[in-house]
């Protein structure tokens, strides 16, 4: 049975159009942007989201590409490299988007990408302040109008301006049971930040939370099949128990500096070379 055809009033069909047709801003002739092709949303082009807000099919285009890039990743770390990079691509007016995670009892893991503020950057994370940091402590959202000229920040202000960032929105992440953190967008220029970029932040910020938990969540269960198999060599080899060959697994990580994912994965791998030489 075939649907309905809604009437639409002519002064409605050319708003619409319209707005279809100006997001990107002014196009040239002959090379308007079509937001769907093939029946799917257009993804990854740095024009996906207009000055003019986002459009909703945009807006699910971005989250979709999103969603892809994440789940798709080998690594967490991989993970935050692609969102921050999608994103700084994406955001019309962004010229760095930074992504920081902070575990419990472990260092702020962050990726960046962008044509600046590498070295704003740099100063926040290893000075342990800045908007991005307040957001994840506070897990409210930080904006500033000017970074350069912000007084709760006077460390950044002269690397913001060398730097070329402006204004700066941190919108805080929770991944749940594994870290909190931020995903910060700066601004080439000051000036208040618009709704419409909050909006569309916010709700890429939500998405990741949930993927990124995910990725979390394999991981674990990666490193922790990975220490089982690693304690059931030290085991064989030692003729020990299990509570003694996980202390021993994890002194021997604490005497190498590594974690003991490292440890295990080396501990195996010489295990399994050993077998075939001998078999």
């Amino acid at each position: 049975m075939s649907v309905p055809q809604r009437r639409v009033p002519a002064a409605q069909r050319g708003t619409r159009s319209r707005r279809r047709t100006t997001l990107g801003g002014a196009t040239a002739p002959g090379q308007a942007r079509r937001l769907v092709a093939g029946g799917r949303p257009r993804h990854g082009s740095a024009d996906l989201l207009g000055a003019g807000g986002p459009h909703p099919v945009e807006l699910a285009g971005l989250l979709h590409e999103v969603t892809a890039r994440l789940l798709t990743a080998d690594t967490l770390q991989q993970a935050l490299d692609r969102l921050a990079s999608l994103i700084a691509g994406a955001l019309p007016g962004a010229t760095r988007c930074a992504v920081a995670l902070i575990s419990e009892g472990g260092p702020v893991t962050v990726a960046a990408a962008g044509s600046a503020g590498e070295t704003s950057d740099r100063l926040q994370y290893a000075g342990g302040s800045g908007p991005g940091l307040e957001a994840a402590r506070t897990r409210s959202l930080v904006t500033t109008d000017d970074l350069g000229t912000d007084e709760r920040w006077p460390e950044l202000a002269a690397a913001a301006r060398g730097d070329g960032i402006g204004a700066v929105a941190a919108i805080p992440l929770d991944v749940r049971r594994a870290a909190v953190g931020a995903l910060s967008i700066c601004l080439g220029r000051p000036g208040a930040i618009g709704p419409d970029l909050l909006l569309t932040a916010m709700a890429v910020a939500g998405q990741a939370e949930v993927l990124l938990g995910e990725l979390h969540r394999r991981e674990a269960l990666t490193e922790g099949a990975a220490v089982d198999r690693a304690v059931g060599v030290i085991i064989a080899q030692r003729g020990c128990g299990v509570q003694e060959a996980h202390r021993i697994l994890r002194d021997s990580a604490q005497r190498l500096g590594l974690d003991q994912l490292a440890v295990a994965e080396r501990l195996v791998a010489a295990a399994t070379r050993d077998r075939d030489a001998g078999s």
